[in-house]
C-alpha cells in the first residue's frame, strides 16, 4: 500500500528484548528507527540522546562498545525493548508509524519470564500510546508505568539538561542507583 508520498514502505522488523533475570526497570521505545535497524543496535542514531543519558546515569558510556554498554545497562537492572515488534513506517519518526500495519511485541511472556520488572518507562508520548493501545491489559499488575521525554534528536524542544534530570528521577523513583 503507498503512503501520501507515493512511497511503499516495507515492513519492519524490531529487536528481541535486553533483559536479564535481574532486570526491574523495563526501558520500550516505540521501534527502532532506520539508523538502529541498519547498525542491528537500540538507539543507534548519532544525535539520539539515549546513550549519553545513560553513560552519565549508569555508566553505559557512548564511547563503550555497544555489548559492553548493553551489560552496564543489565547490571543496573534495566531492560530495553519495543512496544512494536513490526510495522510499516518510512524514514524514522514515530508519526509515520502506520498503526494499521503494527503488531506488538509479546509483553505477556516477558513479564512473565522476567518477573522482578515492576517499572516500565516509555522513551516518548508514542511508545506509552502505542503501549496502551497495542498491549496487554496490565490494570491490576501492579506495575508503574512512567512517560519520559525522547531522547530523540526529533525532541528538540526538550534541553538534554531536562531531558537527563527526567530519567534521573525515574530511574531513581524505580530504585535503580544512578550516578
Amino acid at each position: 500500500m503507498e503512503n501520501a508520498q507515493g512511497e511503499n514502505p516495507a515492513l519492519l522488523k524490531g529487536f528481541a528484548p535486553i533483559a536479564s533475570r535481574d532486570s526491574r526497570v523495563l526501558v520500550l521505545g516505540s521501534m527502532p528507527g532506520a539508523a538502529s535497524l541498519d547498525a542491528g543496535r537500540y538507539y543507534a542514531h548519532p544525535h539520539n540522546h539515549f546513550w549519553p543519558i545513560m553513560g552519565e546515569l549508569v555508566g553505559a558510556l557512548p564511547a563503550l562498545p555497544y555489548e559492553r554498554r548493553l551489560e552496564r545497562m543489565q547490571a543496573a537492572g534495566i531492560a530495553l525493548w519495543d512496544v512494536f515488534d513490526r510495522c510499516e513506517r518510512v524514514g524514522s519518526l514515530d508519526s509515520a508509524i502506520r498503526d494499521d500495519t503494527a503488531q506488538a511485541n509479546d509483553f505477556a511472556a516477558l513479564f512473565a519470564t522476567h518477573r522482578g520488572v515492576r517499572t516500565v518507562l516509555f522513551n516518548g508520548a508514542k511508545a506509552e500510546t502505542a503501549f496502551r493501545r497495542f498491549g496487554p491489559p496490565l490494570a491490576e499488575s501492579g506495575l508503574v508505568f512512567r512517560r519520559l521525554p525522547s531522547t530523540s534528536p526529533a525532541n528538540a524542544a526538550t534541553p538534554v539538561a531536562a531531558k537527563l534530570a527526567a530519567w534521573r528521577d525515574a530511574l531513581q523513583a524505580a530504585g535503580i542507583e544512578t550516578a
